[in-house]
């Protein structure tokens, strides 16, 4: 027997309004103890809502569609995705997402997000960049996470690259390290970034940031984990020179992996040699080097949930760039 609304109504002794309301968010207004009446009841019957008709009557269902720039490749995905799904969740509202690669445009697949009629619909990249939006779509996107709209057409939220570089380096300051050398990541914004907020930090403390040394990771233009590493050369060359570093700054977690094991091999230790510190907080690999390492948490499920918490809105905001703060990890490793 499937149970309607109808049934909840004359069980409740309350309206059929007032039923859709307390279940699907509707207009009727009631006390609290009224909806959760109306929730119990409709829990104890077995009621089940019908997404279709709902759709036919919103016209959207109760969907929030995610497109992934190569997202789910991503190790920080999950925290993105687990901070976007909770809030839609407590809001009665499903998360899914189609994943942008290779061949596919973001028009066509954005096209493909807009057949199942979602409520709302976010990008959300897998590293802080820049993407262009078609201009007919700019106005179908609701928000940008971990990337930001070229046109600034759409509230974006991204990581703050500069605030974090700025914290990481002045803890490492503050710790009573004075000559620190940066191994960034090349071509990648966030890595552009971070060395405003390095550079920042040192000139602050007097330590001639113009001349801090900022070396690249890989032998390439851009950083992916495939280029040829040059993190052993540049230890090395680094320990072996005339003003060997106290502090190493790594532009990730597995670049500090790299670091970790290039001062075993000259016999340096950490952190009473050298500090090492760096930006991610990719868990499986920050807790578990040794000593364990001290690291900038990236904000991504925090950015998770406040997407959510913008797509929901009942009132559109104005298009903005919010940038988050990403969390210190004290560790050993400093």
């Amino acid at each position: 027997m499937t149970i309607s609304l109808s049934d909840i109504a004359e069980r409740a002794g309350v309206s059929v309004k007032t039923v859709s309301g307390a279940l699907h968010g509707g207009s009727a207004r009631m006390s609290e103890e009224t909806r959760q009446r109306i929730k119990e009841i409709a829990e104890e019957l077995g009621y089940v809502t019908n997404l279709a008709a709902r759709s036919m009557r919103q016209g959207w269902m109760p969907l929030i569609g995610v497109i992934a720039d190569e997202l789910i490749t991503s190790p920080f995905a999950t925290e993105i995705i687990r901070g976007l799904d909770g809030a839609a969740r407590a809001s009665d509202m499903a998360v899914f997402a189609m994943t942008l690669s290779g061949s596919r445009d973001v028009a066509s697949v954005l096209e493909e997000v807009r057949r199942f009629r979602p409520r709302a619909i976010a990008y959300a990249a897998m590293y802080h960049k820049t993407v262009t939006l078609p201009k007919e779509f700019a106005g179908t996107v609701g928000v940008m996470i971990n990337c930001r709209e070229a046109s600034d057409r759409v509230t974006s939220l991204v990581p703050d690259e500069v605030g974090a570089a700025h914290e990481i380096t002045s803890y490492l300051i503050d710790a009573g390290r004075r000559n620190i050398a940066f191994i960034n990541l090349p071509g990648l914004l966030a890595g552009d970034l971070r060395e405003i907020g390095f550079r920042q930090a040192m000139t602050e403390a007097g330590l001639d940031g113009a001349g801090a040394r900022v070396l690249p990771a890989v032998r390439r233009a851009t950083y992916s984990d495939r280029a040829p590493s040059l993190v052993h050369s540049h230890v090395t060359e680094l320990m072996s020179g005339p003003h060997c570093p106290d502090a190493i700054l790594c532009g990730n977690d597995r670049v500090a992996m790299e670091v970790y094991a290039a001062l075993r091999r000259v016999g340096a230790e950490i952190p009473d040699d050298v500090a090492v510190a760096s930006f991610d907080n990719q868990v499986d690999i920050a807790s578990r080097l040794d000593p364990p390492l001290t690291t900038m948490a990236l904000p991504h499920r925090a950015m998770g949930r406040m997407a959510a918490n913008i797509l929901l809105a009942k009132e559109a905001v104005p298009a903005e760039v919010r940038k988050l703060p990403f969390q210190l990890v004290e560790r050993l490793s400093v």
